[in-house]
C-alpha cells in the first residue's frame, strides 16, 4: 500500500517546512516580520500536504480513482492555494535574487503559468501515467511534486506577491479562474461520462472495496466537481471584494493628491492600488505637500 510512508515525498515538505521556518525568523529578527495569517496559512499548507500523503485514506490511494482524485485536489490545488497565500516579497528573495534563479518569476506569470498548469493537469490523468504511480514510487513522487508545484505556480500568477502585468487587472483575473475552473471542468466531466473504465489497473482495489469501475471513476469526477466549484465560489466573492476595495483606495488617493495639490491622474492610482502599493503612494504624496511648504 503506498501513502503511509514515501520519503522521496515527504523529506522535500519537511525541508520546504524547516526552510520556510528559518527564513521567517531571520526576517522577525531584522524588524520585517511575516504577518501570522501569512505563516499560519502555509503550515496549513503544508499540514494539508502531510495528511494527504500519511493518514489512513491516503493508503487507498492506489487501490481507488476518487481517493487518488481527491489527494491531488488537495495537494494541487487547496495545498498549493495555502501556500501562496503564506508567501511575501522579502520571504521569496533569496530563492529569486541569485542570478542563475531569477527565470522562476517567468513561472508566476498569468500567460505561463496557467498553460503550464493545465497541461500538467491533462498529462498525469493519462491512463499510462496515472497508472504508473501505482507501481513506483519514483513516478508517484513526480507526480505528486508536479500537481504541487505548478499548483504554486498557478495560484502565484493570481494571488502571489510578486509583480503582475499591467493588463492583469480584475477582469483578466476573472477570465483566468474561469479558465482554470473550465479546465477542470472538462477533465470532471470525462470522468463522470466515460462509458468504459479508463484506469484498469484500478481493478483489484475496486473489488475489494466491493465498487464497480466505473462508480468509482464517476466518484472521482464528482469529488473534482464540488470541490472546484466551493474553491471557483470563494475566489469570485474575493474578486468581487476586490474589485470594491481596490475602487475605494483609487479614490481615496485621488482625493488626498486634490487636497493636498498634487498632481495625480487615475491610471498611477490604478496601477498603485492593483500593485498592492497604495500606502507608498500616499506617503509620496504626503512627502511632495510637505516639501512644498519649506
Amino acid at each position: 500500500m503506498q501513502g503511509a510512508f514515501e520519503p522521496l515525498q515527504l523529506f522535500p515538505v519537511l525541508i520546504i517546512a524547516a526552510l520556510y521556518a528559518v527564513r521567517a525568523r531571520s526576517l522577525a529578527l531584522q524588524g520585517r516580520p511575516v504577518p501570522l495569517w501569512r505563516q499560519l496559512s502555509f503550515a496549513s499548507g503544508m499540514l494539508l500536504i502531510l495528511v494527504a500523503l500519511v493518514s489512513p485514506l491516503a493508503a487507498l490511494d492506489d487501490e481507488l480513482v476518487w481517493v487518488h482524485m481527491a489527494q491531488h485536489l488537495v495537494l494541487g490545488d487547496l495545498a498549493a492555494l495555502l501556500m501562496v497565500l503564506g508567501l511575501t516579497g522579502p520571504l521569496l528573495q533569496p530563492l529569486l535574487a541569485p542570478r542563475g534563479l531569477g527565470w522562476l518569476r517567468v513561472l508566476g506569470h498569468p500567460a505561463v503559468a496557467l498553460p503550464l498548469w493545465l497541461a500538467d493537469l491533462y498529462l498525469w490523468h493519462v491512463p499510462a501515467l496515472y497508472q504508473a504511480a501505482l507501481s513506483s514510487q519514483a513516478v508517484h513522487a513526480l507526480e505528486h511534486a508536479c500537481f504541487v508545484g505548478f499548483g504554486i505556480a498557478m495560484w502565484m500568477a493570481l494571488l502571489g506577491p510578486l509583480p503582475k502585468p499591467d493588463w492583469f487587472g480584475n477582469g483578466a483575473r476573472l477570465l483566468y479562474v474561469v479558465v482554470v475552473r473550465f479546465g477542470g471542468a472538462v477533465l470532471a466531466n470525462v470522468l463522470l461520462w466515460a462509458g468504459s473504465p479508463l484506469y484498469p489497473d484500478y481493478a483489484a482495489g475496486e473489488a475489494a472495496h466491493g465498487i464497480s469501475p466505473l462508480a468509482d471513476q464517476g466518484a472521482a469526477g464528482v469529488v473534482m466537481m464540488i470541490e472546484q466549484s466551493l474553491v471557483t465560489l470563494g475566489l469570485f466573492a474575493w474578486l468581487f471584494f476586490r474589485a470594491a476595495q481596490q475602487s475605494d483606495e483609487r479614490q481615496a488617493l485621488l482625493d488626498l493628491a486634490a487636497e493636498r495639490g498634487v498632481a495625480l491622474d487615475e491610471a498611477r492610482a490604478a496601477r498603485a492600488v492593483a500593485a498592492a502599493q497604495a500606502e507608498r503612494l500616499r506617503e509620496r504624496i504626503l512627502e511632495q505637500r510637505i516639501g512644498s511648504r519649506t
